[in-house]
Order: C-alpha cells, then sequence, then structure tokens
C-alpha cells in the first residue's frame, strides 16, 4: 500500500505530465528543422537543448545565433537578472546539465506512441515523433498555457541547428563555466 496522499501523488503525475509535454514539445521542434533528418539526434542533445529552454535566458549565451530580445525566447527584465531562477531546476551531472527524469519521460512518450526510437549518428539514439506525437506537440502549441513553451523549443532548435550534444555541452561548459563548477548532483540555482 503507497503511503503517497492524493495530492502528493496527483501532483507527481502532473509534475510528469508536464516533463513528457515540453520533451515532446522539444523533440518536434528540433525533428523539424532542415538538417536534422526529422529526427533529435542523442540524449546528450536533448539534455542540453532542453536545459536551454527550462533557463531560456541563458540560451543566448550559449547559442550564437539568440538574442535576449528574441521574442519567441519570452523574457522578462526578472529572468534577464535572475536567469536561474526558474521553476523547474535541473542538476549538474559529470557531462552538464541532467534530469533523473528522461528515461521515464522518453519511455512514457514511447509507451504512449507518441515518440519511437531512431538510430542516430554514430550510434546514438535518436528520438523521432510520430503522426500522433505531432498532432499532440500541435494541440499542446495551440493552448495558451503551453504557447510560450512551444516557442522557447522553437527558438532553442532554430539556433542550435548544426551542433550535437557534445557541442553544445561544450560550449556550456565554456561560457557557463561558473554555473558548471559546483558539485555533481547539485540543483542549478
Amino acid at each position: 500500500m503507497s503511503t503517497r496522499s492524493p495530492e502528493a501523488l496527483s501532483a507527481m503525475l502532473e509534475d510528469m505530465v508536464y516533463h513528457q509535454s515540453r520533451v515532446l514539445l522539444l523533440v518536434r521542434a528540433v525533428a523539424e528543422e532542415p538538417g536534422n533528418s526529422g529526427k533529435l539526434d542523442g540524449l546528450t542533445k536533448l539534455a542540453k537543448l532542453d536545459f536551454l529552454v527550462r533557463y531560456p535566458a541563458l540560451a543566448p549565451v550559449v547559442l550564437d545565433e539568440l538574442d535576449s530580445a528574441d521574442p519567441d525566447l519570452h523574457l522578462a527584465d526578472a529572468d534577464l537578472s535572475e536567469p536561474t531562477l526558474v521553476s523547474d531546476p535541473m542538476i549538474r551531472y559529470k557531462y552538464g546539465p541532467w534530469d533523473d527524469k528522461y528515461y521515464p519521460v522518453i519511455g512514457a512518450l514511447v509507451a504512449r506512441g507518441l515518440i519511437r526510437y531512431s538510430t542516430g549518428r554514430k550510434g546514438n539514439v535518436a528520438l523521432v515523433p510520430t503522426a500522433l506525437g505531432r498532432a499532440v506537440a500541435t494541440d499542446l502549441a495551440a493552448d495558451a498555457a503551453w504557447e510560450g513553451t512551444d516557442d522557447q523549443c522553437r527558438a532553442v532548435a532554430r539556433a542550435s541547428a548544426g551542433l550535437t550534444g557534445n557541442a553544445l555541452k561544450v560550449r556550456i561548459y565554456q561560457r557557463l563555466a561558473k554555473l558548471m563548477d559546483r558539485p555533481h548532483r547539485e540543483m542549478i540555482t
């Protein structure tokens, strides 16, 4: 028997739906960008792009093609003055920002038929949105609650075109060195 209250269980489920929705929007945005062969290539790339979506004020620091005034980033002055004050922080991992939820989130999206696994470059696992996944992402993006997140996903996908997950990781370590200089498993705040 579970020791979780109904409220705690409900909050946990809402959190998982939130992550699945954001990751689905990001996979779709990257897959639709020219040069990505209709997929997001590698979990490292997913994690680094998701970091830039979750910390949108840091995206222009890492991605040369983005400007903090880009309306798709939806940045307010408060975001620019405190770029790591976000509602959903990530943890510092040995290869940069990471979230332990990626494996169950991706598994749930695959199980729901919203994305599928594919072979990426150098044997990486790539993620491909299915027709159903693209339709659900389109519906999500049309919802006012998700429109801003979809815009951020598209801006990050556009500005990162041609960069591998490793190239993104290197840029994050170089350009956000002070932020990444923290013990492993510590929240990035």
